[in-house]
C-alpha cells in the first residue's frame, strides 16, 4: 500500500519538479542581460569642427574606431556626473575608441576649456551649432550619447545619465571582445534612434514646441534640462518626460515653462489706438 501511494506520489512530483525547474531556467533567460544594435544603421552626418585645443573634429578623423559622440553642457548636472567614467573609458580603450564631446548651450570658449582642464576630459571637445543639433535629432536632453560602429553608422543612442557598464558593454561587442554572460539583440530603427526628419527635431512625449520661435525652443530645450522634475526622480524635466511620459509633475512644469515663453510676463502692451480719431477742434474766428 505504501509502495504503490510512493508511486503515485512520484508519478504528480517528477513532472511539477520538471515543470519547476523549466519556469526557472525560462525566467533567468527572460532576465539575462541584453543590449541592442540598430539592424540596418545609417551613416552618421559628418560635420568638421575645431576644438578647444585648435585641432579638428570630424568623424573622418576616428573612422576604424568605435566612436561615442556624446552632446553635453557644462551646466548640466547629469553630464558632469558621467564626465568621469567616460574619461576611464577612453583611457581603457583609446587605441580602438574614440570619444567625442559636443558643447551645446555654451558658447564661452575660455570658460569651457577651463572646465575640461578641471575634470580632466582626456578627449576632444568642440562646441556644436544649432546644424549640427538638428542633423542629429534636435537633442532634447543632455547628456546625450550616440554610439557609432566602426564604419561610422549610428548603432545606439542613449538619451540621459546612464550606466557606464552599458557603455562599455556595447564598446567590446562593437569591438568582438568578450561580453560574458549579454545578450546582442537587433532592431529596425523606426526614427527612435537617428531622427531623420528635421520636423520631428526636439520630440518630448507630452510636449509641443510647434507654437514656439527657433530661438524659443532652444531657451525651452535649455530650461527642460536645467531644472529639476520634483517627482522625487532626480532627473532633469526632459529626461522625466523621456524616462516616464506619465509624470504629471514634468508635464506641468514643460507646459509653464512653455507659456512663458510664449507669453512673458511683465510687457506692457501698447496702448491702444482709438477707431477713429477725431481731429483737434478748430479755433473759431474772430
Amino acid at each position: 500500500m505504501k509502495l504503490a501511494f510512493r508511486r503515485r506520489l512520484l508519478h504528480y512530483f517528477v513532472p511539477l519538479l520538471l515543470f519547476s525547474l523549466v519556469l526557472s531556467l525560462t525566467r533567468a533567460e527572460d532576465q539575462q542581460p541584453t543590449i541592442r544594435f540598430v539592424r540596418n544603421p545609417d551613416p552618421a552626418p559628418e560635420f568638421s569642427l575645431t576644438g578647444l585645443d585648435g585641432k579638428p573634429v570630424t568623424l573622418a578623423g576616428s573612422r576604424g574606431k568605435v566612436i561615442l559622440l556624446n552632446f553635453w553642457a557644462t551646466w548640466c548636472g547629469p553630464c558632469r556626473a558621467e564626465i568621469s567614467d567616460l574619461v576611464e573609458l577612453q583611457n581603457k580603450y583609446k587605441d580602438r575608441l574614440q570619444i567625442l564631446g559636443l558643447v551645446v548651450d555654451d558658447d564661452d570658449q575660455d570658460a569651457i576649456k577651463e572646465f575640461t582642464e578641471k575634470f580632466g576630459i582626456n578627449y576632444p571637445v568642440a562646441i556644436a551649432t544649432n546644424e549640427i543639433r538638428l542633423q542629429y535629432g534636435g537633442i532634447a536632453a543632455l547628456p546625450t550619447s550616440f554610439v557609432l560602429d566602426a564604419d561610422g553608422r549610428i548603432v545606439q543612442k542613449h538619451e540621459g545619465l546612464r550606466d557606464p557598464v552599458l557603455y562599455e558593454t556595447e564598446i567590446r561587442s562593437l569591438l568582438g571582445l568578450p561580453i560574458g554572460n549579454v545578450k546582442v539583440e537587433t532592431f529596425e530603427d523606426t526614427g527612435q534612434i537617428f531622427l531623420k526628419n528635421a520636423e520631428r527635431a526636439t520630440e518630448l512625449p507630452g510636449v509641443d514646441l510647434s507654437k514656439l520661435t527657433p530661438e524659443q525652443k532652444i531657451s525651452a530645450l535649455h530650461k527642460f534640462n536645467a531644472e529639476t522634475c520634483n517627482c522625487g526622480c532626480t532627473f532633469t524635466l526632459a529626461q522625466c518626460r523621456i524616462y516616464d511620459r506619465n509624470c504629471q509633475i514634468s508635464k506641468a512644469a514643460t507646459s509653464k515653462i512653455i507659456a512663458a515663453l510664449t507669453h512673458p510676463t511683465g510687457a506692457k502692451p501698447a496702448p491702444a489706438k482709438p477707431a477713429h480719431a477725431m481731429p483737434p477742434p478748430k479755433e473759431e474766428e474772430k
